[in-house]
């Protein structure tokens, strides 16, 4: 006689949810779910935000990165309502080429920072995909240690191919920072990119990583970059990079000496640092304290927010043109017309242009 073969039962079959505990009302459970799904309001965030609550801040700042137009209006009300708790701040830029040890550096800075009282706010960019758009947005995991700290907040946001590797919306993400207590706001560029100008005119120190023995000091002698630099820190100077370390330091003060006097009055300097082993930290730290105490004393660091002011509303106008122009549904019908005869090889893209402005007028 034949043995029967057993039955088994599918592993791909649907299993009924977790069912709510009985002391859980229907009406209950409706209420949490709505809760959930229930937008918070602008005075809520601003609450939020002004009492330290991060998800409060994080979820402004999602905002006002935000390319809809609903999530760009109700950001711009939580940011008027915040400035007047911001300005209160440190700002930092930290930039370098990739491999220079950007991440190391930030967390063993921010850490020592967070040691001695203060609050610290990341703004790590990462770079943008040019095909994909996405980011890997993976500074968090770099930053292990910092990103546990009470006293840290690291946001990760797309460069979304903006010139310096700069976020877009990084300028309102240093306001509702500083409207949240943040009182030493850090931002990470990309690394050097077709603009720095875009962080330099965000910031109020601005610091350049480099590498020993990487043919960096040579760069020193051209202007660009090392001009903006307030000062220049040689990173991973340790072990057997001591030496060349010390060399590229002679280097660059040599390279430094070529630019023309600082309009703030501060000679940049070159310091030496290992990230890794946390040394060098507390001395880039006093110097940048130096530096603080010389401009305002001088008035140059309130003029030089001022300029900033200025900055931010030029490029906030273009911003909102460009986002006008492209968004307007005339233009997306015509725009497309015009590269199909672009393609066509019945217009040029120069009279293709002038036909879509001349929409606006």
């Amino acid at each position: 006689m034949a043995k029967k073969t057993p039955k088994y039962e599918s592993a791909l079959h649907e299993k009924e949810g977790v069912s709510p505990p009985d002391s859980l009302s229907s009406d209950a459970a409706k209420l949490i779910k709505a809760n959930r799904q229930k937008e918070p309001s602008v005075s809520d965030l601003v609450a939020g935000i002004i009492s330290g609550n991060i998800t409060s801040l994080s979820r402004a700042i999602t905002l006002a990165e935000s390319t809809n137009l609903k999530h760009t209006e109700k950001a711009n009300e939580i940011i008027k309502a915040c400035l007047p708790h911001a300005n209160d701040s440190v700002r930092l830029g930290i930039t370098g080429v990739p491999g220079v040890g950007k991440s190391t550096f930030i967390e063993a800075f921010g850490t020592h920072l967070t040691s001695i009282g203060k609050k610290v706010a990341v703004l790590a960019v990462d770079p943008s995909s040019s095909l994909s758009k996405g980011s890997i947005l993976g500074d968090k995991t770099r930053m292990e240690d910092l990103v546990k700290d009470k006293n840290a907040f690291i946001r990760p946001s797309p460069s979304s191919n903006s010139l310096g590797g700069v976020a877009r919306k990084t300028r309102e993400t240093i306001i509702l920072c500083e409207a949240a207590g943040f009182d030493t706001i850090i931002i990470e560029t990309v690394g050097v990119g077709q603009s720095e100008t875009a962080v330099h005119s965000m910031v109020d120190f601005f610091l350049l990583l480099k590498l020993a023995g990487a043919g960096d000091e040579l760069q020193g002698i051209k202007r660009g970059i090392i001009e903006m630099a307030d000062a220049i820190v040689i990173n991973k100077a340790d072990g057997k990079n001591i030496k060349a370390a010390k060399s590229a330091k002679v280097e660059f003060n040599r390279a430094l000496h070529l630019y023309p006097q600082k309009e703030s009055g501060w000679s940049p300097r070159v310091l030496l640092a290992s990230a890794l082993k946390r040394e060098g930290i507390e001395d880039i730290w006093a110097m940048i304290g130096d530096y603080l105490t010389s401009t305002k004393e001088n008035n140059y660091f309130e003029s030089h927010r001022n300029n900033q002011n200025k900055f931010w509303l030029l490029q906030t106008i273009e911003e909102r043109l460009k986002s006008n122009f492209y968004n307007s549904p005339e233009i997306k019908t015509e725009l497309q017309s015009q590269i199909e005869l672009i393609e066509a090889g019945k217009t040029t893209p120069f009279a293709a242009a002038e036909y879509l402005l001349s929409k606006t007028r």
